[in-house]
């Protein structure tokens, strides 16, 4: 069983008679994992969490990325994410696997399929330098079966180009807001909208910036209500929670 779909729809058979009580607890009992050595593979994770198990790929082999993504193919799990891996690594793992890498957030996605898009999620970006972790936002969120939309360079260094997209901003289910430098968009758009807004401090910026630090201080001090902060350069965590918020608000009005 690797989805919740999937064990809704065994659970009718049984309850229409079509499967045996037996046969159905015989598949529930497969493995919730498998054991490769170097990793235990969670099949169950979108079981309990609605999303298969996503792959970090820094400090993993080549290797190993695509042991762990073959084996969760095999499983039926596809547009599974591989995060923060080199184009030498892509290029290796998708001589192995079917493969789509995008360089500019380092991100991979293993079997990539067809995926629902749903609810309206904006990611915005302080400035072009942004667009790396601004991408592993978005990308995580559309692979998680969400629409997004995208504001690159909209900063508050040219306050009117934000202020030229309020309509966009005002019809979004979640803003992610991503900069660095003083971290000033996060508040900025939380001023603006009254939906979530998750912001994501990057460590683009000179010396004074700490390499993030100054932009996470600032969002995490951010004056604007309903704001909430993921760690630096942390694209991921953020497309992960504004798909929840998302589909969370899609479930309510459905």
């Amino acid at each position: 069983m690797d989805n919740k779909q999937d064990i809704l729809y065994l659970l009718r058979q049984v309850s229409e008679g079509t499967v045996a009580p037996e046969d159905a607890l015989l598949q529930l009992k497969e493995a919730p994992f498998e054991d490769l050595g170097y990793a235990k593979v969670d099949f169950h994770r979108s079981v309990r969490q609605g999303a298969a198990e996503v792959i970090y790929g820094a400090s993993k082999t080549p290797e190993q990325i695509a042991g762990i993504a073959k084996t969760m193919g095999e499983k039926g799990c596809r547009n599974v994410l591989i995060t923060r891996i080199s184009q030498e690594t892509a290029d290796w793992v998708g001589e192995k696997i079917p493969l789509t890498y995008h360089p500019l957030p380092r991100l991979a996605i293993a079997y990539p399929a067809d995926h629902p898009s749903r609810g309206n999620i904006v990611v915005a970006t302080g400035g072009t330098s942004d667009m790396g972790v601004a991408e592993e936002a978005a990308l995580t969120a559309e692979m998680m079966g969400n629409r997004v939309t995208r504001l690159y360079d909209v900063g508050v260094a040219g306050l009117h180009r934000l202020l030229s997209n309020l309509e966009v901003l005002m019809s979004a289910r979640c803003v992610v807001a991503v900069a660095g430098m003083e971290g000033a968009l996060a508040s900025v758009i939380g001023g603006l909208v009254d939906c979530p807004v998750i912001a994501v401090p990057t460590s683009v910026g000179y010396g004074a910036s700490f390499g993030g630090i100054s932009a996470l201080l600032s969002m995490l001090n951010s004056c604007a209500s309903g704001c909430s902060v993921v760690n630096i350069d942390n694209g991921f965590g953020a497309g992960f929670l504004a798909s929840r918020i998302n589909q969370m608000e899609g479930i309510k009005e459905e």
